[in-house]
């Protein structure tokens, strides 16, 4: 299965859905160009863009559009099967997805609540929650080996998201497991299927529940929009999709932020003497972290709404395009021949597009780095002598070309 694209001389390259080696896989797709035709589950064709350059112009180009239902003919015409692994990151009715107008309607709804002042608020719960996580750690015995992602890296994000949407204790699990779920490009269709029903049931029991029983929350206040009904407010799939956005964004970047940030300065002691001694700032290691070790590899998708070209490629009316967000964070052009360095000193450390760019630019980029900087600050000074359990050893990534994130974090506190 496939669809109607540009013609290529070259044999597409298939993305291993499996996720072994990302960081090499989009070097391999760079040394062809930076606009290259890659294979997608299904064989499905898209153009795969890692230029920083490029991709600043294509995600600022009014003839690029997030919106399969309007603009991805294959997908229209049933082509594209529903239970293709990737369906739901093309399905869903929010703003990640939307085009125009309905972008800029869905966007104002939700925007609010992650303003500068908003965010600064919420610094002293992020704190809290940070110590609480911290002193359970100190229960561990001594030396015990640790798994800082499962025991630190995930319950922090998660904890401060469903705090701020008002979602109850005992559906923050499952809520949980099941989004996580749809970032692991392994997954079989079946398992993948049965999930995505799961989740979506879980998401309308929740808003059932603040529906009945409303709180000083965002879901209630987005529930309240969708029962206005005065045609500028939100459908039923628009409200489950953006509380689905607003949870899985609102965690998985920051989970992959900390959990690349503790591995790369454990495994840098140089760069973490850096920032111990006041010659960079815990800021520093954040943006460093974002641009080498952005928190996705690719993000699905774009299409063309007009034959267009970019980088002297020519993209056809209604081709699909992958944003290589690790692609761009990357680039020599950029960033130089070294990089794939972890260096918190680099000038260009701040040059990257984990956080999407113009239109699509995360609106909860202030709070994960707001998060990441508390967390870690507060994290090495409780442990001084934190070190990785397995040093030299590599880290199995989680089995996805989406998500960028390791399956555990092993370390020793003390």
């Amino acid at each position: 299965m496939s669809i109607r694209t540009t013609a290529t001389t070259t044999c597409p390259i298939h993305l291993d859905a499996s996720g072994a080696d990302p960081h090499g896989e989009i070097a391999r797709i760079r040394e062809q160009g930076p606009v290259v035709q890659v294979a997608l589950p299904g064989g499905i064709l898209a153009w795969s863009v890692t230029s920083m350059e490029l991709l600043k112009q294509l995600m600022t180009d009014p003839r690029v559009s997030k919106d399969a239902e309007q603009h991805w003919p294959a997908w229209i015409s049933g082509e594209i099967p529903a239970n293709w692994p990737l369906a739901l990151w093309v399905s869903v009715r929010s703003m990640i997805t939307a085009y125009g107008e309905d972008h800029v309607r869905l966007r104002k709804l939700v925007a609010q609540a992650f303003t500068a002042r908003n965010v600064s608020t919420l610094r002293p719960r992020v704190e809290e929650i940070t110590r609480v996580l911290l002193d359970g750690l100190d229960e561990l015995p001594k030396g015990a080996e640790v798994d800082l992602r499962a025991r630190f890296a995930v319950p922090l994000p998660v904890q401060v998201v469903c705090d701020l949407l008002g979602i109850p204790e005992e559906m923050r699990g499952r809520l949980q497991e099941t989004i996580g779920l749809t970032f692991l490009t392994s997954v079989g269709a079946a398992a993948n299927e049965e999930n995505i029903r799961e989740l979506y049931g879980v998401l309308a029991a929740l808003v059932a529940a603040r529906r009945e029983t409303p709180g000083e929350d965002l879901i209630t206040r987005l529930v309240a929009v969708r029962d206005e009904q005065d045609g500028t407010g939100l459908s039923q799939q628009e409200l489950l999709d953006t509380l689905l956005l607003i949870i899985s964004a609102g965690y998985e970047t920051t989970v992959n932020l900390l959990d690349h940030a503790v591995h790369r300065l454990l495994s840098n002691p140089a760069q973490l003497e850096l920032v111990r001694s006041g010659r960079a700032a815990w800021e520093d290691v954040v943006e460093e972290t974002l641009r080498c070790e952005s928190s996705g590899f690719h993000v699905p998708l774009r299409y063309a709404v007009e034959d267009m070209e970019i980088g002297g490629v020519r993209i056809a009316q209604g081709d699909p395009i992958l944003v290589s967000v690790a692609g761009a964070g990357r680039d020599p052009q950029v960033h130089g021949p070294d990089a794939a360095e972890f260096d918190i000193t680099r000038p260009t450390r701040r040059e990257h597009i984990t956080f999407g760019y113009g239109v699509h630019h995360c609106i909860g980029a202030p709070l994960a780095r707001m998060e990441a900087v508390v967390a870690l600050k507060a994290l090495f000074g409780r442990y001084p002598d934190l070190r990785l359990a397995r040093p030299g050893e590599d880290l199995p990534l989680l089995p996805s070309f989406i998500t960028n994130g390791h399956r555990e974090l092993p370390v020793r506190l003390r």
